[in-house]
């Protein structure tokens, strides 16, 4: 284990060989815990065409870039993407690796730890590290969502842990005045046996950006019904931002599921968060933690989102929400 040094995130690519967000988002924190444990940052890099890919990480501070390119990586397969990895780390023996919660990371993930013979902890909310041990603290719901668990993996590496998108957001620190660039040339000599045929898209209505939005207002039970979500709408216009809702309200079928936030629901980190009607269970606290400001609007003083709002209005949502949405109008002038 002591000859495991410095920190990975991998890196997805898109069909045009941009970095997906995560990955930008999960050199953040990998540069922060690369700096604890005095070991240095590298982006790894699958994929048919990654310069795009590669021009972009360099912002985010990584002392190296790892590469591995070819025709066969145009499109995810477990076996061809885990072989390439098993590979990578055979041969440079890394402490850490960091890899995004996307459909992509949560199949590579435990196929790659599984062949390593190392832990995983999936789905994390939250990172940090222990400079006298080395030893990783990841942090993820757990029992449901009912509590937050601190999981560590001290007795083998690389130390593995899947995170959720939009938990940390896309710092540029800037780039190194060097940066050691490495590719690899990895075959796969192995048996292929799954090839994607066709992509559908499952049609879940229209589509939310929840992970991008600077300003998220979001109602949950204490709306009462369907028809109530005009007003989490007419607030949202008047910042020009998303509506989000808790799962309640997703349960009840008062609104479609590309809207819900939480731990079943999408990670979000915008400006503003303002949560409507919402108690404040665990689930949905898991889900909104990397916003930089939390506002909530509850007639029980007691919810337990009053504990992690940044300002909290105790009264009727029915009268609040529309006054301030009137007040927003004015400044801007409508």
């Amino acid at each position: 284990m002591t000859d495991c040094k410095n920190l990975w995130v991998l890196v997805e690519t898109n069909e045009e060989g941009k970095a997906v967000s995560v990955g930008l988002e999960l050199l953040s924190p990998g540069r922060k815990m690369a700096d604890v444990l005095q070991q240095k940052l590298y982006a790894v890099i699958i994929g048919e065409n990654v310069a795009n890919a590669k021009e972009e990480v360099k912002a985010h501070g990584v002392d190296g870039i790892i590469t591995v390119e070819g025709e066969e990586y145009k499109q995810y397969n477990t076996d061809i993407y885990a072989n390439a990895v098993c590979k990578l780390v055979e041969k440079y023996n890394p402490n850490v690796i960091l890899i995004g919660a996307t459909n992509v990371g949560r199949d590579l993930g435990p196929r790659i730890s599984s062949r390593l013979g190392t832990g995983l902890t999936a789905d994390c909310t939250e990172l940090d590290v222990d400079f006298e041990t080395g030893n990783v603290k990841w942090t993820r719901p757990a029992f449901g969502g009912n509590l937050m668990a601190q999981i560590l993996c001290p007795d083998s590496r690389p130390q593995m842990g899947t995170v959720r998108p939009g938990v940390f957001s896309k710092d540029e620190c800037g780039a190194k005045d060097e940066i050691e660039e490495i590719s690899e040339d990895i075959k796969y000599d192995g048996e292929v046996r799954t090839r994607i045929l066709d992509f559908i898209a499952r049609d879940e209505g229209e589509d939310v950006d929840l992970a991008g939005a600077e300003y998220i207002v979001s109602g949950g039970r204490g709306l009462g019904d369907a028809a109530s979500f005009k007003v989490i709408e007419d607030l949202a216009n008047a910042l020009d931002g998303t509506v989000g809702s808790s799962r309640a309200a997703v349960d009840a079928g008062w609104i479609s599921h590309s809207h819900q936030v939480g731990q079943s629901g999408k990670t979000v980190g915008p400006k503003v968060y303002i949560a409507v009607g919402i108690s404040g269970a665990i689930q949905h606290l898991a889900g909104i933690t990397s916003s930089d400001t939390i506002i909530a609007i509850n007639k029980d003083p007691d919810a337990p989102i009053f504990e992690v709002a940044d300002y909290g209005i105790v009264g009727d949502l029915f009268e609040v929400v529309p006054k301030l949405t009137q007040l927003i109008n004015e400044r801007k002038g409508k």
